[in-house]
């Protein structure tokens, strides 16, 4: 378990209450989207934090499972916390690959999951297109020119923006304010940073209001 994690303590969870076990519901840590729902005893939420990698108590198995130790879809730990009755715990995860045996994005199908967490999954796609070639992503190219012409392009697309608004409809101003958030996370990318440190420094300022 990561050391920026708060620990949660079996003390803290009423595993009496559902005879040792209850419902482990994993969120993905970025987007928000619930992936899936497992079941933990002490045990599992133990190995869960030991390993950094989401483990249940598998009742068809009739022992501790990790997600993914067959597949290698596993579910990275990136939160926990325990409801109010302390008997159902929310476990915040980062996926590798789908979290579904049938190949979705999580067990309840390929739901989108509210509208705005697209934008933590553009952030993971533009974090994979940079590893590509040049000659096949158009993400990878602008990287290789530099920071100097991927601030340029942010530059330009802001004015562009700034314009629509003015002076265009609001289609155009939509496809425009893409195309600037765009390139504003293949800034952020190219100086090792995402939305999530611009979420993270949004919640600071509002934190102080």
């Amino acid at each position: 378990m990561s050391d920026e994690l708060s620990p949660l303590s079996a003390e803290q969870v009423d595993f009496e209450k559902g005879g040792g076990l209850v419902p482990a519901i994993v969120q993905h840590a970025a987007t928000g989207e619930v992936l899936m729902l497992g079941y933990m005893n002490a045990e599992a939420l133990a190995a869960t934090q030991e390993k950094g990698l989401v483990t249940f108590w598998s009742r068809s198995k009739n022992r501790l499972w990790t997600k993914g130790e067959t597949s290698g879809d596993v579910l990275r730990l990136a939160g926990l916390a325990v409801d109010c009755d302390r008997d159902a715990i929310l476990v915040q995860a980062l996926p590798e690959g789908p979290t579904c045996h049938l190949g979705t994005r999580s067990c309840f199908g390929d739901y989108p999951g509210p509208a705005l967490a697209f934008l933590s999954e553009l952030s993971a796609i533009v974090d994979r297109r940079a590893d590509s070639s040049p000659e096949e992503s158009y993400t990878a190219r602008l990287l290789a020119k530099g920071i100097n012409k991927v601030a340029q392009k942010v530059g330009e697309e802001g004015v562009e923006t700034a314009l629509a608004g003015v002076s265009e409809d609001n289609s155009a101003l939509t496809a425009e304010a893409a195309d600037l958030i765009f390139h504003l996370i293949v800034l952020l990318k190219a100086r090792g940073l995402s939305l999530i440190d611009v979420a993270e420094e949004l919640k600071r300022r509002h934190a102080k209001a």
